[in-house]
């Protein structure tokens, strides 16, 4: 089986790379640090599962995704993340994933998800599956966030992160002007009116 593990943190891949090994101990696998990196071994090697971290920098995991399935690579994904389930999760398997996890998971649950995915099935945690299903039929009650686009998700939490409108651009390769034009739809649609307030709404919802 041919593995791509994609997080930019070197550690933890090495430990995601130890968890597979037990379970898949003839495993090939192949590193990267960032979705360029990532898109590069996608388009090159024959691979069985890719294991993409969301929050990288440059080309986040999202974008990733998208341009992996945009490239006609079927390949199954499972998205990792260190954010809450029910922030991403849909938004993942819309752009063509097969499963999310949240990094707090234990490793169980990691090979847990690796076989579903690995078996044709998609994968979510029971957590979120039931918070799915409270959620049919009312959505009216949907925080305002989940109205943001996924780029404007991850401008939001840039930003609310303490970053400058300067650093976010150079941190995801845009200009400052579109940085700027996605912040004020960000306030449009938060109904916000500075940092402060975004700062605070994204501290309030635990999108940071």
């Amino acid at each position: 089986m041919n593995v791509l593990i994609a997080d930019d943190h070197a550690i933890l891949r090495k430990g995601l790379i130890e968890i597979l090994l037990e379970s898949f101990p003839s495993m090939n696998y192949f590193e990267a640090s960032n979705g360029l990196e990532a898109l590069q071994i996608t388009r090159k090697e024959k691979l069985d599962f890719i294991l993409l971290d969301i929050s990288m920098p440059g080309r986040n995991g999202l974008d990733t995704l998208k341009q992996i399935r945009s490239d006609g690579n079927s390949t199954p994904v499972l998205i990792l993340s260190v954010q809450p389930e029910d922030q991403y999760a849909i938004r993942v398997l819309k752009a063509g994933a097969n499963g999310f996890l949240n990094k707090d998971s234990a490793p169980e649950e990691l090979l847990n998800a690796v076989n579903q995915v690995l078996n044709g099935k998609k994968y979510i945690s029971a957590s979120i599956a039931e918070k799915l299903a409270d959620s049919i039929g009312s959505p009216f009650d949907k925080p305002l966030y989940e109205n943001l686009s996924d780029r404007e998700l991850q401008v939001l939490q840039l930003i609310a992160s303490g970053k400058t409108v300067s650093e976010v651009a150079r941190e995801i390769s845009l200009t400052v002007n579109t940085i700027s034009t996605y912040r004020a739809r960000i306030l449009d649609k938060l109904k916000l009116n500075n940092n402060a307030e975004l700062t605070r709404y994204a501290l309030d919802n635990q999108l940071v």
